[in-house]
C-alpha cells in the first residue's frame, strides 16, 4: 500500500542556553490512507515535536532540521519554504491542538473564523462559505449552528469549542489530520463524545489521522497501529493488538502496567520509575536502560537494533536478541499474551 505521509530518520535539534537538545533522533514511521496512527508516550518524548515538524511549524532558530525526510503525498516537505507550507497547511494537512483556545480568536466570531479557512483554501463565495461553515458546525455536532455561528469562543463550553477547532480543520478537507492531545483539556465524558465524533468524521471523509496522546485508554479506542516513543526516538509499532497483546519493549511493559483499571481501587498504581533522560546528552546505549529493570550490560554500551517480531511489529531493543535471557513481563503484559496465545512471534534482526 503506498504511504500517505512517510518520515524517513527525522533528527531536529533545539539550540538552548544549556546546549543542544536533541529532541527527535532518527525517527521513522508512515501513515497510509484512511488510517489512524497513535503516537503515544510520557511528556517530554517527542510526540509533539514530530507532529509540528510535518507541518514545519519548528520555528528556525533554534530548530534545527539535521536530518531526514518528510514525504507526503509525493511531496518533500523539509525542502519546501514558509510560503509553499501556507498551501499545505489547512488544506491538505489540518492540525487540532491541545488547548481550543489557542486556536481560536476570542475577538472573532467562530463562523467568520471558519469561513476565512475557507475563503483562503477553497475560494468560496461568501454565501456558500457560510452555508459551508454550518454544515461543519453540524457535522461535528453542535446544536442550533445557524445562531451558533455568530457567537464568539467564549460563548461556547470547553467541548464545544474543541468541537469548532475541529470544524476548523476539516473545513478545507484535508487528507491527512493530526491531532496533539486534544482531549486533555476535556472531563472524562467530553473526552469520550470528542473521540466518537473523530471516528465517525474520519469515516464520513476518509482522511488519515496522526492521534498524539499519552493515554493508551484513548489509543485503544482510536489507532490502527501505535507508535511507542521514548527520549525521542520510536522504541516499538505495531498494531492496536501488538502493542496490547504482545508489546515486546520494556517502556511499552511499564506504559501497560502503569493504566489504572476498574479494579485499580485500594490498590497503589504502578509507575515507571526514575525520570526521562537530559537529551542534551543522550545516554549512550538503550536511554531507558537507566529506568528499566530489566536492563542488560549491553543496553548501557550500545544503542540496540530494531527487530521485526511480524510484518507490522516492530521493537528497538537488546531484550529481542537471540542470546538475550529469558525475563517475564509484568502479570498486565502476560494476562492479556494468554488472551491471545496464537499472536506470539519470534522477532528477526532488520537494522543493526
Amino acid at each position: 500500500m503506498e504511504h500517505l505521509l512517510e518520515v524517513k530518520d527525522l533528527a531536529i535539534s533545539f539550540k538552548t542556553r544549556g546546549g543542544e537538545v536533541q529532541a527527535i533522533r532518527g525517527v521513522s514511521f508512515h501513515v497510509d490512507k484512511g488510517e489512524t496512527l497513535a503516537i503515544v508516550g510520557e511528556s517530554g518524548s517527542g510526540k509533539s515535536v514530530s507532529s509540528q515538524a510535518i507541518m514545519k511549524l519548528i520555528p528556525q532558530p533554534p530548530g534545527i532540521y539535521k536530518r531526514g525526510q518528510i514525504l507526503f503525498d509525493g511531496q518533500e516537505l523539509i525542502s519546501k519554504t514558509d510560503k509553499q507550507m501556507q498551501k499545505i497547511r489547512g488544506n491538505e494537512i489540518g492540525m487540532i491542538f491541545q488547548d481550543p483556545m489557542t486556536s481560536l480568536n476570542p475577538t472573532i466570531k467562530v463562523g467568520k473564523q471558519i469561513t476565512e479557512v475557507l475563503f483562503k483554501h477553497k475560494n468560496m463565495a461568501k454565501d456558500a462559505a457560510k452555508a459551508r461553515a454550518i454544515e461543519l458546525l453540524k457535522l461535528v455536532g453542535i446544536p442550533a449552528a445557524e445562531q451558533r455561528f455568530n457567537q464568539y469562543p467564549h460563548e461556547f463550553s470547553g467541548g464545544m469549542r474543541q468541537r469548532v477547532v475541529i470544524a476548523m480543520a476539516l473545513a478545507a478537507d484535508p487528507k491527512l489530520l493530526i491531532a496533539d492531545e486534544p482531549t486533555t483539556a476535556l472531563d472524562v465524558t467530553i473526552q469520550a463524545q470528542i473521540l466518537e465524533l473523530m471516528k465517525e468524521i474520519q469515516k464520513k471523509i476518509e482522511t488519515s489521522i496522526i492521534f498524539i496522546t499519552h493515554d493508551l485508554g484513548v489509543v485503544a479506542k482510536m489507532a490502527d497501529r501505535v507508535a511507542v516513543m521514548y527520549a525521542g526516538q520510536i522504541v516499538e509499532t505495531g498494531t492496536v493488538d501488538e502493542i496490547f497483546y504482545d508489546p515486546r519493549h520494556p517502556y511499552t511493559w511499564g506504559l501497560l502496567a502503569s493504566m489504572p483499571s476498574l479494579d485499580s481501587k485500594g490498590k497503589t498504581l504502578t509507575a515507571i520509575p526514575g525520570t526521562p533522560p537530559d537529551l542534551i546528552k543522550p545516554p549512550k546505549g538503550d536511554a531507558f536502560a537507566l529506568r528499566s529493570t530489566y536492563a542488560m550490560e549491553i543496553d548501557f554500551e550500545k544503542e540496540p537494533p530494531l527487530y521485526q517480531v511480524s510484518d507490522t511489529h516492530f521493537v528497538k531493543s537488546w531484550l529481542l536478541h537471540p542470546s538475550a535471557p529469558a525475563v517475564t513481563p509484568p502479570d498486565v503484559v502476560t494476562s492479556k499474551r494468554r488472551e491471545m496465545p496464537n499472536n506470539y512471534a519470534e522477532p528477526v534482526l532488520v537494522q543493526a
